[in-house]
This record gives C-alpha cells, sequence and structure tokens, in this order.
C-alpha cells in the first residue's frame, strides 16, 4: 500500500471518538503496510510525561525488544524520543552506540531498526518504531515516507488524547459530583463546603481528589 493510501486508511480507521488505545493499534498497522522493510512495528508512549511503554505492537518481538530499551535506558527509541527526530539502526551486529541494549539483543532475530519520533506542535507523544529479521532493511525511501507519515501519525494521535483526557476530565467531574452530593446530605453541607472538605482530605492524605471522591463514591466512607 501507497503512503496516501495507508494514511487515508488510517484516518478512517481512526473515529473522532476514539481513544489513545484505538489510535496506536491502528497506526502501527497502518505503518507497517507504508514503510518499505518494515516487518512488524511498535509504538513507545509516553505515559504522564514520565513513565515510556509500549501501549501497540503488530509482533510480540517488538514488546520484547522494546522492553530492553526501557530496562537498560538505551536504544533506538529512546534516542528518538528525546534526541533526535529519526534514529537507524542499519546492522544490530556493527552497533556501538548502545552497548547494553546490544547485549540484550543477541538472542533476538531484530537485525534492523529505524525509530521516528511522535510530535504534535511541542509535544512529544511517543516514538514509532520499526523491525526487521534482516539487515539494512531501511532504505532512503523507508526514512523519508517513515518522516510523512510520523507527521502525520503525531496529529493523529495528539486528537485521540485529546478526547480521551476530555472524557477523563467529564469523568472526574461526575465522580466528585457524587462525592460531593453524599457529604452535602450526611453532614448538611453546602456544595462550597462539601469539595472544601474533599480538597482538605486530599491533601491530609496525599491522595489524589478524584481518588479521594472515587472512594467514597464507591464505599460511602471518607478514608482512602
Amino acid at each position: 500500500m501507497d503512503l496516501t493510501a495507508s494514511l487515508r486508511e488510517l484516518s478512517r480507521s481512526v473515529r473522532l471518538d476514539s481513544g489513545v488505545g484505538d489510535s496506536l493499534d491502528a497506526l502501527v498497522a497502518a505503518a507497517l503496510d507504508a514503510i518499505p522493510g518494515a516487518e512488524f512495528a511498535g509504538v513507545s508512549y509516553i505515559e504522564e510525561r514520565r513513565t515510556v511503554t509500549t501501549r501497540a505492537a503488530t509482533d510480540p518481538r517488538a514488546v520484547a525488544v522494546d522492553l530492553a530499551q526501557y530496562e537498560t535506558g538505551q536504544g533506538p527509541c529512546l534516542t528518538a524520543l528525546f534526541d533526535e527526530a529519526v534514529v537507524s539502526m542499519p546492522d544490530r551486529d556493527r552497533e556501538t552506540r548502545w552497548p547494553q541494549f546490544i547485549a540484550r539483543l543477541a538472542g533476538s532475530d531484530v537485525l534492523s531498526m529505524l525509530s521516528f519520533q511522535l510530535f504534535a506542535a511541542d509535544d512529544t507523544l511517543g516514538a514509532l518504531n520499526l523491525y526487521a529479521a534482516r539487515r539494512h532493511a531501511f532504505g532512503d525511501d523507508a526514512r523519508s515516507v517513515g518522516e510523512l507519515f510520523a507527521l502525520h501519525a503525531g496529529v493523529v494521535l495528539a486528537g485521540a488524547q485529546r478526547h480521551e483526557r476530555m472524557g477523563q476530565a467529564l469523568t472526574t467531574r461526575d465522580v466528585i459530583g457524587q462525592a460531593k452530593g453524599i457529604l452535602m446530605e450526611r453532614f448538611k453541607l453546602t456544595g462550597d463546603q462539601a469539595f472544601a472538605l474533599l480538597v482538605q482530605i486530599s491533601r491530609s492524605t496525599n491522595t489524589k481528589l478524584r481518588d479521594v471522591a472515587e472512594h467514597l463514591a464507591r464505599t460511602g466512607e471518607l478514608d482512602s
């Protein structure tokens, strides 16, 4: 499938109400069709701006290779995430940049990798990682097609993130409303007083406000 067709298919696969998980699944499937040389693909995703996890992959080998990078703190996908927009590993056995990661790959059939940073505006969202079981699998075409694909994919992923966060915000608002209602009825408080009590409990227990509210709404108990 050519790049235009792959991007069109990606846009069709990701509905307006798609969450991040569905969007990432569609992204890796489309990347495999679009980018020459790729045998399997995965996405390293930044969770809450701190933790990097593999949220989507077309093959278990992608998950295993990514885990080796996360555990050693080095490799193409991490370099793409934090340092360079495009990172190539043409031949595993001649690679010298990531010695600990390469040592972990000794029993793997992955011989080449190509990673692209996924971003929207100034926000890095993750990295698209492509893998092959042969050396020098990714030529100039793969790099140029992959860069264009990653630009489009970053925009799609950012949209899915926004939709998911809006849904989470609405859910949080509803849960806090339920918790306030319980406190208002139980202690004859105003809405503002009930909210202030939730905030006080959140601070004194070092617990997120949403978690305090969810616990109260679920159990009827104030302790979290």
